[in-house]
């Protein structure tokens, strides 16, 4: 079955989810990510992808106290984005207990920077964020949109040894309309020894059961939890 990984999304130390990643659309969902994360354990969920959005605006790691509180009160292995941009914000989200970072934007602006983290840590720590908007890169928060098209972005980096790719289609994030299954496929069919993992836009079992089908590695759901259109019970039957 296709790895699931449920999304935790942190403003202010509390768990939100945006729509398209505007920040004036935020909607909170739980005051405290630890009691959400602990939910997600005692239904068989092992991993977890943790957003620090204060982080990605404000360009350094701000939430690595919430990191902390999920790392230790949990066993799920976490891989943690938003604000990585130092050798000093790296270190803290190791320390606060990330097994894996996302690093997008760091991968555009300092790409020398980039490829000695991933020299150092490796690939199996290091995972490669793509988000796309109209085939382009965006960064910062999704803030930015760079010159970089996506197919060029994901083989310059394969070819340096990034093995692991989180790719959100921006269009379909927090929109619940269904992801970006022919963009996934195509990427699959251009690198298909990567473990991609897609994000933006799952609705509902199906949708994650059609990405499976289509030899998509991994998927992040994010909304389709928080507002009701997937069960977490539903969702055991199949972990």
């Amino acid at each position: 079955m296709i790895e699931f990984i449920p999304a935790i999304d942190i403003i202010d130390g509390k768990c939100v989810r945006l729509s398209q990643g505007k920040y004036d659309s935020q909607k909170v969902y739980n005051e405290n990510p630890v009691e959400v994360a602990k939910e997600f354990e005692a239904y068989g969920i092992s991993r977890l992808h943790v957003v620090d959005l204060d982080g990605a605006a404000s360009h350094h790691v701000v939430n690595y106290r919430v990191l902390d509180r999920i790392a230790s009160q949990t066993s799920l292995i976490i891989d943690f984005g938003g604000g990585v941009k130092s050798d000093e914000d790296l270190v803290i989200a190791f320390d606060n207990g990330a097994q894996m970072v996302t690093l997008g934007s760091i991968a555009v602006k300092q790409p020398e920077l980039f490829c000695q983290w991933l020299e150092k840590y490796g690939e199996e720590k290091i995972i490669l964020g793509a988000d796309v908007k109209d085939n382009k890169i965006a960064i910062s928060g999704w803030k930015e949109e760079s010159t970089q098209e996506l197919m060029p972005f994901l083989k310059n980096y394969i070819e340096k040894g990034i093995n692991r790719v989180l790719c959100t289609d921006i269009s379909r994030d927090g929109m619940l309309e269904g992801p970006s299954t022919p963009l996934y496929k195509d990427i699959m069919a251009a690198f298909p020894d990567i473990h991609l993992i897609a994000s933006g836009g799952v609705s509902n079992i199906d949708d994650i059961l059609k990405l499976h089908e289509s030899g998509i590695p991994a998927v992040v759901v994010g909304k389709a939890l928080y507002e009701g259109k997937i069960s977490l019970r539903e969702l055991s039957r199949y972990l």
